[in-house]
């Protein structure tokens, strides 16, 4: 699967016509610092589409961009650590949850965004436990696997699954492109 097209269309902090108008959600959600953007870019096969930026907590919108003119792919803040103030902080929690809990967005899949090497972490576990509560549908990336050792790649998948209730984990690599087509296919199944 190829993805032909992709534009930003704007970001949003609160209600928005956006959220409503019946076009799919795929919501990538991450700690910060884990790659998220450049996952994206990845994916969709542009290196500057979602910015990036060596700053931890820089996106404080929910931003969407409109891929082959048929679906959202929704880059959420990374939840955990930003510097930024304990209250700027609190206020991309709050955007975050309001987005995963508390609209309704009819065909709205989730990609939760893990670092390959280091496993999931107690922030990932807790947004697990949200999306589980929510009864979202969802799939577990492992970004970074470029950095795995070889023989490391399926302890760290099974160990990933394991702690996320026996969910299948994606390894990939936005650095290299690797496993970018079962990732696409699982995106859009």
């Amino acid at each position: 699967m190829t993805i032909k097209s992709a534009e930003f269309i704007k970001g949003v902090v609160s209600d928005d016509a956006i959220l409503f108008d019946n076009i799919p959600h795929i919501a990538f959600i991450g700690r910060s610092n884990v790659g998220k953007s450049s996952v994206i870019n990845a994916i969709v096969g542009r290196k500057k589409l979602v910015k990036s930026s060596s700053t931890p907590g820089k996106t404080r919108e929910i931003n969407f961009f409109l891929i082959d003119e048929k679906v959202y792919f929704v880059d959420l803040p990374g939840y955990g650590f930003a510097k930024a103030s304990f209250t700027q902080r609190e206020k991309i929690r709050q955007l975050i949850l309001w987005y995963l809990t508390d609209i309704e967005v009819k065909n709205r899949k989730i990609v939760l965004i893990v670092d390959a090497k280091v496993g999931l972490t107690k922030l990932d576990l807790e947004m697990i436990d949200i999306l589980n509560d929510n009864q979202a549908d969802y799939i577990i990336v492992a970004n970074k696997a470029d950095k795995l050792k070889r023989n490391d790649r399926q302890k760290t998948v099974k160990e990933i699954s394991k702690n996320s209730f026996g969910k299948i984990v994606y390894l990939f690599s936005a650095k290299k492109g690797e496993g970018k087509n079962d990732l696409l296919t699982a995106i859009f199944e």
